[in-house]
């Protein structure tokens, strides 16, 4: 399905250098803050204290919010655990106050609010179980970079894996830089946010990179970057329908989700976004620069022409 058809091929691999020194240049910032800044890290990764609390009545999740936030408390997730009455408080942890004296303070602010609520469980999670989820969500995406470049290596060519990673990798690193520089609170949810946009960002690449084998099949006597302007223009319109409606629902959780979900899906944004950019101006330009051609796709086809005994020489596959 198509919205639009552009009869003319855009020029895209005309302004590959340029758009890829702003790729450049946008990734080392995001390093830069990385590493001078570092994520700011949720209750999962830096340990603190869980609460469950029970109300007799559908619990409004934002007076509870403001009414822990009152008591100096930053960074505290409130969220409804298994139904509307039943909520989870999470809270970060404090030098020299425990898990039982921050519980006491926070159920004491809640039952001058609501004298019914009562306490179902507290309990710490330590640092040490922050750290092995924070290693855990570095081999998960360990292994989904791994797993995608051996897909594309068997599915195109090694030049093809090692653009769509470089491009999915700089999608990644720019989440993680925004995430960075506004200090954005990182947690599991934002985590498989991450992992979300590596494969949506791969998809895009690989429609891409499909078009392009099939117009080195189709026009034989189109140039690379020609074959490449082509593949990224003839799909333009479905990455409008595809992204465009993701994008809806992305931007409805972003803006109608509440706190609970804002921050995952804020991470999806950015991912889509970048993700469009760095398929097109990124993925498919390192493919042009490592020498992709029409041989790598189509080795049958490059075979016959090379043989001038056989009858078939020069037929189309």
């Amino acid at each position: 399905m198509e919205f639009f058809k552009i009869k003319k091929d855009i020029p895209f691999m005309r302004h590959a250098v340029i758009f890829n020194a702003i790729s450049f240049i946008t990734f080392a910032l995001a390093v830069f803050f990385l590493f001078s800044r570092g994520l700011h890290l949720s209750v999962e990764f830096t340990g603190g204290t869980v609460m469950e609390v029970s109300y007799t009545q559908p619990a409004e999740i934002e007076k509870i919010r403001t009414t822990v936030s009152s008591l100096g408390l930053t960074d505290v997730q409130v969220q409804n655990f298994g139904n509307s009455r039943d909520v989870m408080i999470r809270l970060p942890a404090q030098k020299g106050v425990s898990t039982a004296q921050q519980s006491e303070i926070v159920m004491a602010a809640l039952k001058a609010q609501e004298a019914t609520v009562q306490l179902r469980r507290t309990e710490f999670v330590g640092p040490s179980v922050g750290e092995e989820l924070a290693q855990d969500g570095l081999k998960a995406l360990g292994m989904v970079v791994v797993g995608i470049m051996i897909y594309l290596a068997f599915r195109f060519e090694w030049k093809y894996a090692v653009a769509a990673i470089v491009a999915n990798l700089h999608d990644v690193i720019i989440i993680l830089g925004f995430f960075a520089f506004f200090q954005w609170e990182f947690s599991l949810s934002v985590l498989a946010a991450v992992l979300a946009v590596l494969g949506y960002s791969v998809n895009e690449s690989v429609v891409i990179f499909d078009r392009i084998r099939e117009n080195f099949r189709r026009y034989r006597k189109m140039s690379t970057v020609e074959i490449i302007d082509n593949a990224i223009t003839s799909t333009i319109s479905r990455t409008i329908i595809t992204h465009g409606s993701t994008e809806v629902m992305v931007l409805s959780m972003l803006l109608f989700g509440g706190p609970t979900l804002f921050y995952f899906a804020l991470a999806l944004t950015i991912g889509i976004l970048f993700g469009i950019y760095s398929s097109v101006f990124v993925a498919a330009a390192i493919a042009m620069w490592l020498g992709i051609k029409r041989e790598d796709l189509v080795k049958v086809a490059a075979k016959k022409e090379e043989d001038p005994n056989d009858p078939n020489a020069g037929a189309t596959v």
